[in-house]
């Protein structure tokens, strides 16, 4: 068996200036740890043997057809603006057009220094590589757009962080890896024939009914509506939404410190850099807006009449707390088994939340136990339940057919944070057992699995994951 790519690329046909050509840089001994077979067949992706995937999904060999390179971006980070970012550890390999007419990247994370590395090593350690492998399968599964893993490889190499780690590489799929940044970057450098030919690009990759640069940023606007109400409706906190890290095509991107909540409260934060809560989990759609707005500040560059772009892009920025509003009600209008809008379905929700928050539930067994005898139990005080579901099962007798709409919309199965970091340290000591086995079972995260019900289970005090940390 040989592997084959259909590498098809585009992006490495734009000017020099958008990107630095760069090879992934070789390691010692590869081993591959896993390889996506199903995401592989809609890429149209022909597997080779073991050995010569982990030589190319390590970076050692480049398959045929692959332009390796650096993309160039800039970006917000915690709000300041750093004139010039880049990938600094992952290297684009190419473009393919999948069997389902969809052009997407093919990226190695973790493949070695590159010319916008800024000090760094350019290398990724085994627990960063397998968390981002497990929580973007498990969106994908969970019908949330984001990015997907291909494989994982061990480089037989030791990466220093806060001590000797076994290093890893991730070979990661998206639609593009265009971000705000990528943006941001020409505009800010005043380089306007680079910004109209990138966003010329953008809309013909992602949005071709868009119509210039005001209609990109309301595709994009409308997307990143769409996909912090599905993040908000798992109770998935992203922890670094800065604008390098927020996708035009509307992807969940760049799982640093990410995590998904276990007891309920708006004011989560677990990210070991977010010491101010900036990214906490009810700030997301706040800081989507404020992305946006740096979006548009960006787009507006290229636009010869200001005064007109200014107040359309005005327009659709203030008009997107509303569409996050609107998607976040009907998400989770579902979760609540609700198909229908009526006015009092947003109180009804939010009070909900409150004595959630109030009485220490888990964000997802709870929302999954609705319509059973056990929802209660997740309160530290029932009652308070038990008042707000009188008035639920009367808005209830309303829906023909409930409980499929709540089944659909309330998972079973997350990946909790105690099984991710259990999992990663099963993982160094050389034992993947966890990790294939997280893989499995949140490959069907709505269907009850009664033989992994301890993968349901919220953390004991002791197995509480108080931060994480984005690895690099």
């Amino acid at each position: 068996m040989t592997l084959i790519i259909p590498f098809d690329n585009t992006y490495a046909r734009l000017p020099n200036s958008f990107y630095a050509r760069q090879a992934p840089i070789p390691v010692r001994a590869p081993q591959l740890i896993a390889f996506n077979e199903d995401l592989a067949r809609v890429l149209r992706v022909a597997p080779g043997d073991v050995h010569e995937m982990a030589e190319a999904f390590a970076g050692n060999t480049l398959p045929d057809g692959s332009e390796p390179i650096a993309q160039l971006y800039s970006g917000h980070q915690f709000g300041n603006y750093n004139p010039q970012l880049g990938d600094g550890r992952a290297v684009l390999l190419g473009e393919t057009v999948g069997n389902d007419g969809v052009r997407r990247d093919i990226q190695l994370k973790g493949s070695g220094p590159t010319p916008f590395s800024r000090q760094g090593d350019g290398r990724a350690w085994l627990g960063p590589v397998l968390r981002e492998y497990i929580v973007s399968e498990a969106m994908h599964a969970l019908g949330i757009p984001t990015t997907r893993a291909l494989a994982a490889v061990e480089t037989g190499e030791v990466v220093l962080r806060k001590g000797p780690m076994p290093g890893a590489v991730l070979t990661r799929v998206a639609q593009s890896h265009l971000r705000v940044g990528t943006f941001q970057v020409f505009a800010s450098r005043g380089q306007f024939d680079s910004l109209r030919q990138l966003t010329d690009y953008a809309i013909q990759r992602h949005y071709p009914q868009a119509k210039g640069p005001m209609g990109l940023l309301r595709a994009v606007v409308q997307k990143q509506s769409e996909l912090i109400a599905a993040w908000m409706s798992v109770g998935f906190i992203h922890g670094v939404m800065n604008t390098d890290n927020s996708s035009i095509a509307g992807e969940t991107i760049d799982y640093g410190p990410c995590a998904f909540m276990d007891t309920y409260h708006p004011n989560t934060v677990y990210s070991s850099i977010d010491r101010m809560g900036r990214y906490a989990y009810s700030n997301q759609p706040e800081i989507a807006v404020w992305n946006a707005a740096q979006l548009a500040t960006a787009l507006i560059q290229q636009v010869e009449d200001k005064q007109a772009a200014v107040e359309e892009a005005t327009e659709i920025v203030h008009a997107m707390p509303d569409l996050l509003q609107e998607n976040w009600q009907a998400r989770f209008r579902s979760k609540l088994g609700l198909s229908i809008s009526e006015e009092g379905d947003e109180g009804l929700i939010t009070d909900l939340l409150v004595r959630m928050a109030q009485n220490q539930a888990d964000f997802t067994n709870t929302f999954r136990a609705l319509g059973s005898d056990t929802a209660r139990a997740q309160f530290t005080d029932p009652a308070a339940f038990d008042t707000w579901a009188e008035g639920w099962k009367a808005r209830l007798q309303r829906e023909d057919d409930p409980f499929p709409v709540m089944a659909a919309a309330n998972p079973a199965f997350i990946p909790r944070n105690h099984r991710v970091e259990q999992m990663i340290e099963a993982a160094v000591q050389g034992d993947y057992g966890p990790f294939h086995r997280l893989n499995r079972v949140l490959a069907q995260p709505f269907k009850e699995q009664p033989d992994e019900a301890d993968l349901k289970r919220p953390p004991t005090q002791s197995e509480v994951v108080h931060a994480t940390f984005c690895g690099t």
